[in-house]
């Protein structure tokens, strides 16, 4: 039985290690120059994970002994049923974490596969507010934040792709303020929260947004 143990935003490492190898080897025909990417690329991969078996290790570096389109495609399917989905969440757990929010829109959560899920977010198009949920130390965190397009491409703050981005407000409120004082923290995301799950290959920035409006 495989246990899973690759996370979605690993996932994507492979994937675009894996791409980078494949058109290195359509381009490059200097022996020396591909032996070095094939070792980079399993490296970079290997690096990605905070502790891995000799056997898990093993089945990662199989990528850079490949060498047509149709091994890297078989390679990639392989990981599947490694892959580690997002942690089971009900409708009930969601609507806990904005009890604010009595009409709270959720997405089908039967039609998501969230094998490819770092972070669970939403729009509610209505209010003009993003919902995003995350797994964090052990528990479930959820985040409202009003949103405002900005009809121009850069770097999303979670994935670092170039994209076109919403501005993202969260309302916060600081250690020891008073009942109605509160704080805003803002921060430029993608407006395609699906897209984002297919391109985060890092988890440090989102963490690091998730810590800082929790306080």
């Amino acid at each position: 039985m495989n246990t899973p143990f690759i996370r979605n935003h690993q996932y994507n490492v492979i994937k675009k290690q894996a791409e980078f190898l494949q058109k290195t080897l359509r381009s490059v025909a200097d022996q020396s120059v591909l032996k070095t990417v094939r070792y980079r690329t399993a490296v970079n991969i290997i690096e990605a994970f905070s502790s891995l078996t000799t056997e898990r290790e093993h089945l990662l570096e199989q990528v850079s002994s490949l060498e047509t389109a149709h091994e890297f495609q078989s390679y990639l399917i392989a990981l599947e049923p490694f892959l580690e989905p997002f942690p089971p969440i009900t409708l009930k757990q969601i609507q806990k974490l904005f009890p604010k929010n009595k009409k709270l829109k959720v997405p089908d959560l039967q039609s998501i596969d969230f094998r490819y899920v770092t972070y669970l977010s939403w729009v509610d198009i209505a209010t003009n507010k993003l919902y995003i949920v995350y797994p964090f130390e052990g528990q479930f965190i959820g985040i409202e934040g009003r949103i405002t397009p900005t009809h121009k491409k850069g770097y999303c703050m979670f994935c670092n792709r170039h994209q076109e981005l919403a501005f993202i407000t969260v309302k916060t409120k600081p250690a020891g303020a008073l009942p109605d004082q509160y704080s805003s923290i803002g921060q430029y995301v993608c407006m395609d929260g699906h897209a984002c799950n297919q391109s985060i290959t890092d988890t440090s920035s989102l963490e690091k947004f998730i810590v800082s409006v929790r306080k």
